[in-house]
């Protein structure tokens, strides 16, 4: 909200943030219209970073020097990166910083460690829940007791710091685990192929013709949250995914889980789509959902019911035009069949038995995510009535197998 507003010298005080005529985001930013709209209304050009993402809309050298990755060389002290599975902000930020600092200098010493927690969460918070989730523990203690020992030795000298490569929280079995790499290096990629009559297999499908359709409506797009906000909350991570499951602009498809699965690393989508226009968004979200008969938490509010419940695992959005190059966007040829392949940031979490995987794809993640015409233009010079409906077609046959690659782990 003040983000970008000039600072001519020191302060203690917050700029005055930007004020909403609604408490509702959705609501605010629709009426808005395109972003070139909201930037004329409201903005014009007084912040000078949102300038320059305008005029910087692929990836070039203005992204590129801001990669910070590759400039992870030559570390000499200790790191230990912390972050949380649910850190909205920056979940890639942890996992690709760890990466990088063991690809790029193999003798610093390099730990990582990451927990249930939202942004900051591990010191913001005692760990034991997010949303309508609890975590059985109080996973901050273990931040707790590993940071005191890696301080304590590296800027003190005092006692031994024995800390495992990894510790990694497991979401649905609630557990903290130690792995010696990550990835972890005993899994098994795997993939789950989208299946007729909305099910999900590790088996390829064999009928020649298989697909599904929908209409995605930029002006009327998929809510991130049900939640009536104007601040990008936290909870939304594992918020339960029912208020949208219905919606005819999403296609869900589910598969029971018979004996615990634990899935750790990243996870692929690859999506065989066709559609009526030249861009799209498509958003895969991975989901556990749980038994009708699980019990309430008491520490819930009444409303809330776990029977079902739908926990958003991960989440994440690809932009069709960036599907062969960020750097190179192509427009979709209207009725072909072409692959859009992309990367969920990493999980770490168990699948019990009796509860159901489900993925889900939709095309629009409002406002989480801006809103796509659904035409190859500049989004950021899009005016309101180039936001057009389109028909998606998601394939799932023996030519055209759409699927989820995930690593699962081996027990």
């Amino acid at each position: 909200r003040s983000f970008g507003k000039p600072r001519p010298k020191l302060t203690t005080q917050w700029p005055s943030g930007f004020v909403y005529d609604t408490p509702d985001a959705y609501q605010f930013l629709l009426r808005a219209g395109s972003i070139a709209s909201l930037k004329k209304k409201y903005y014009g050009d007084t912040i000078k970073f949102w300038n320059d993402v305008f005029n910087h809309p692929n990836y070039d050298e203005f992204w590129r020097a801001r990669n910070l990755p590759q400039h992870l060389k030559n570390i000499r002290p200790a790191v230990l990166t912390i972050g949380g599975w649910f850190d909205a902000e920056d979940l890639y930020g942890t996992l690709h910083t760890y990466d990088a600092i063991e690809k790029n200098n193999p003798s610093a010493k390099n730990s990582m460690m990451i927990g249930p927690w939202f942004h900051g969460g591990w010191v913001r918070s005692n760990g034991s829940r997010l949303g309508n989730v609890s975590f059985g523990i109080k996973s901050s203690e273990y931040y707790d007791s590993l940071i005191r020992k890696f301080f304590n030795y590296y800027l003190k000298g005092i006692g031994d710091v024995s800390l495992p490569e990894v510790s990694a929280f497991e979401t649905g079995s609630n557990v903290w685990k130690t792995y010696e790499s990550w990835p972890p290096k005993n899994t098994e990629k795997r993939k789950l192929y989208l299946q007729k009559n909305e099910q999900l297999s590790f088996d390829q499908p064999k009928d020649s013709i298989g697909f599904d359709e929908y209409i995605s409506d930029p002006n009327r797009p998929v809510p991130y949250t049900n939640e009536i906000t104007n601040e990008r909350g936290k909870e939304y991570m594992t918020e339960d995914q029912r208020f949208v499951w219905q919606r005819p602009d999403i296609l869900s498809y589910e598969m029971e889980i018979t004996e615990d699965i634990t899935i750790s690393g990243p996870i692929t989508a690859n999506l065989f789509i066709s559609t009526t226009g030249t861009d799209a968004d498509f958003v895969v979200k991975i989901i556990d959902v749980f038994p009708q008969s699980t019990k309430d938490d008491q520490s819930n509010p009444p409303t809330i019911k776990m029977g079902g419940y739908q926990m958003l695992v991960r989440g994440e959005v690809m932009r069709a035009r960036y599907r062969n190059s960020f750097e190179n966007p192509e427009a979709l040829q209207p009725g072909t069949v072409e692959k859009v392949s992309f990367t969920l940031p990493d999980v770490n979490h168990t699948f019990k038995k009796g509860h159901s995987l489900m993925v889900q794809i939709q095309s629009s993640w409002f406002p989480l995510v801006d809103r796509n015409p659904q035409k190859f233009i500049n989004i950021y010079k899009a005016n309101d009535e180039d936001f057009v409906k389109a028909t998606h077609t998601v394939y799932r046959s023996s030519n055209h197998s759409s699927n989820v690659e995930v690593r699962i782990l081996r027990k």
